[in-house]
């Protein structure tokens, strides 16, 4: 039986922990994901784009069912244009939930063939963010705690 292909669709700016949790755990239930990094109109991101690509390359390298694209569209029209049918989302908290049911509400007014798809994050993880990670690291503090043993952000890796 065909599970279909996800979407993953985030700025990951940096990847987390987090990211890369949700994604392993959707792994069993989809054909492939596709980690789509999205040019979120709302966001100035810190990292280059190039430099948050290689990263998630890095972290999902050993994974055949990952892809990582890039993207500059609305999330659902991205998902037809690739033929996925789920976008998949983590949560962390109440707040979370909140806003991406907001926007799983407009996705599917959008495009109702599309369904969105949460997991919750592993307990550990609720509290990492890539805003956290990105205020740990503009004081020169060590992250690997935060981010995929596969992957190594320094202060260095700020865009200039």
């Amino acid at each position: 039986m065909k599970k279909q292909t996800a979407l993953f669709p985030g700025s990951f700016d940096p990847i987390t922990k987090g990211h890369q949790s949700i994604v392993e755990r959707a792994l069993p239930m989809f054909d492939k994901i596709i980690v789509a990094v999205g040019c979120n109109t709302a966001k100035h991101s810190v990292f280059s784009l190039d430099k948050r690509i290689e990263w998630i390359k890095q972290t999902f390298a050993k994974y055949d069912k990952v892809e990582v694209v890039t993207f500059d569209s609305l999330t659902v029209d991205f998902c037809q244009q690739v033929g996925a049918k789920y976008i998949l989302r983590g949560l962390r908290n109440s707040s979370d939930f909140q806003y991406e049911r907001n926007i799983a509400r407009i996705n599917q007014e959008l495009a109702e063939d599309i369904e969105t798809v949460f997991l919750m994050t592993k307990p550990d993880d609720a509290a990492i963010s890539a805003s956290l990670v990105r205020e740990i690291l503009s004081f020169g503090r060590d992250v690997s705690k935060f981010i995929p043993k596969e992957i190594t952000i320094s202060a260095e890796d700020f865009k200039k």
